[in-house]
């Protein structure tokens, strides 16, 4: 982009952006020059789009960054979108401790105060499920929850749930879906410049009473039964562990050892790489006070504790952390034993364990696209929901969405009963195994700097899918476009599924290598898989082209 191109967007943002700080960052890097013609090309190179996700992004000036003028605009295109549907009640508005969080819900809460909608405001930073749960308990018609998750430092974002009006009995107080995200991305567009934007008052704070009531909400998910265990914590530097400390005490567990190192809010998270605990030596401080304390379980949030990492004791090779379909399918089988009634749903990338536990126990089982916002609507009946990612809704009445409060008390409820009985989560997983075969997942991820790559890709393996997987024919190629760009390939032990990141510029492969347990040994079986998944990734790295 031309130099006096820059310079000329870079003015119009300037005379529209309310927030002095923003202004002062353009000055500068207009000052600056040609020499920074390169970033600010990047900040003006388009929009923030506001997809299923809502919004999610560096932290910066300029429309492609989050920043006061863009949830500003976000906001109140929500809030015209919201009226022109016939929305009617509050707005509540959740925020985390990331760099402007707060900022941005107080300026989301009065862009919507200022249209005569009544503005609820979470009483201080708090994880993304009471966010989820407080827009079903107060009936709200929406609502707003500022973070980024477990994405860096420099990101901050927006995401927006419905409530029963406009999202219907599945979707009330669960994220929104198509078209409501094309509808609300429009009414963004359609906004003017941000000084004819009214603003009104700061909207009305509530009171502890809602984060009590989700504390005790949440306990009363797990039954009465053995408490008996020992947990290490981490909230990563995240807004997790008052709450889930409040809920365990509620439930009547001994209060988790936390680390101290990462006990606190700290939007630098400065003890880890990268706060997601997927991501590796993020759980080592976690792993490290669980063998201090020799702990029976060792369990992470991220940053807005929706989702849940677990870790157990591996003998001597000290812990290993369970894949998150193991635990998806750990806390289905718990809760089908529990006599859970309705649907237990997972997504087309997730285990096809789940599916064979739930024919295996006559249970009713569903299958979506990849996200919670999927998930949640998958059976009008939901019992149980996970997926792949860490994620999981164990009270789909409570939150309508992930929650890793929940879900911590849940594997803690059943670790519990486990060591009552002399077994453990490991005795369990081999059980399942046993009955319902290994069922091994990993995943191929090749991050791109263009993303015109990974649409090669996709045409080049759907134009040359492999004839055989691990020796085996390929049976079925199921290709889901136009509908989503997703295509599944399957053998009579293997299945990979294929589809771009929906986040982060990656074409992610999901692999899965299914071993029957022969002679009653799962150790077996689980090296045999292991063995085949290893080539397995070697042969659809080969098939990518990449």
């Amino acid at each position: 982009m031309a130099t006096d191109d820059l310079r000329t967007l870079a003015e119009t943002w300037l005379a529209d952006d309310p927030d002095p700080a923003g202004r002062d960052e353009i000055r500068a890097l207009l000052d600056r020059l040609p020499d920074s013609a390169a970033e600010l090309a990047d900040r003006f190179a388009g929009p923030l789009t506001f997809g299923t996700a809502g919004l999610r992004g560096r932290l910066r000036a300029g429309p492609n960054g989050m920043n006061l003028a863009v949830v500003t605009r976000a906001a109140a295109g929500l809030v015209g979108w919201l009226a022109a549907q016939g929305g009617e009640g509050p707005l509540i508005i959740g925020y985390d401790a990331r760099h402007g969080s707060k900022d941005f819900a107080e300026q989301t809460a009065r862009v919507a105060t200022a249209t005569g909608r009544e503005a609820l405001v979470l009483p201080r930073p708090l994880p993304t499920p009471v966010l989820a749960y407080a827009v079903r308990k107060l009936d709200a018609v929406a609502g707003v929850m500022v973070t980024a998750s477990h994405n860096p430092p420099q990101d901050n974002g927006y995401k927006v749930y419905l409530g029963a009006q406009l999202g219907g009995p599945a979707g009330a107080g669960a994220q929104i879906v198509p078209p409501a995200d094309a509808g609300i991305e429009a009414a963004i567009q359609a906004v003017g410049t941000l000084t004819e934007v009214k603003l009104g008052g700061p909207g009305t704070v509530l009171g502890e009473e809602i984060v009590q009531g989700y504390v005790e909400s949440a306990a009363a998910v797990v039954a009465g039964g053995p408490r008996g265990l020992r947990v290490a914590y981490t909230p990563l530097h995240g807004v997790g562990g008052e709450v889930l400390a409040a809920a365990f005490n509620a439930a009547g567990f001994d209060a988790p050892a936390v680390v101290a190192e990462q006990a606190e809010p700290d939007p630098e998270f400065p003890t880890v790489a990268f706060p997601n605990p997927e991501e590796p030596g993020a759980m080592d401080l976690l792993l490290a006070l669980a063998t201090e304390r020799g702990a029976d379980l060792a369990i992470a949030n991220d940053p807005d504790a929706d989702r849940c990492a677990v870790a157990i004791p591996a003998g001597d090779d000290g812990w290993r952390a369970l894949r998150g379909d193991e635990l998806g399918v750990l806390l289905a089988d718990h809760l089908i034993r529990r006599g859970t009634p309705g649907t237990f749903a997972t997504t087309i990338v997730s285990s096809t364990q789940l599916k064979a536990l739930c024919a295996a126990r006559d249970t009713p089982y569903a299958e979506t696209l990849t996200g919670f916002k999927w998930i949640v609507r998958g059976a009008e009946e939901l019992a149980y929901g996970y997926e792949e990612a860490l994620g999981y809704c164990v009270a789909p009445d409570l939150v309508r969405d992930k929650d890793g409060i929940t879900a911590a008390l849940t594997v803690a409820e059943l670790a519990a009963t486990l060591k009552a009985e002399g077994k453990s989560l490991r005795d369990r997983l081999n059980e399942l195994d046993t009955e319902l075969g290994v069922h091994r997942t990993d995943q191929v991820s090749v991050r791109v700097d263009d993303l015109a790559e990974i649409t090669r890709a996709m045409a080049h393996v759907r134009s040359n899918p492999p004839a055989t997987l691990l020796g085996q024919p390929v049976t079925e190629v199921e290709d889901r476009a136009p509908v989503a760009d997703v295509l599944t390939l399957r053998t009579a032990g293997a299945r990979v599924v294929i589809r771009p990141s929906g986040t982060e510029p990656k074409l992610k492969a999901y692999l899965e290598v299914i071993e029957p347990v022969r002679g009653g040994k799962p150790a077996d079986a689980q090296f045999r898989s292991g063995t085949g998944m290893a080539q397995l990734r070697k042969e659809v790295s080969a098939a990518l082209g990449l």
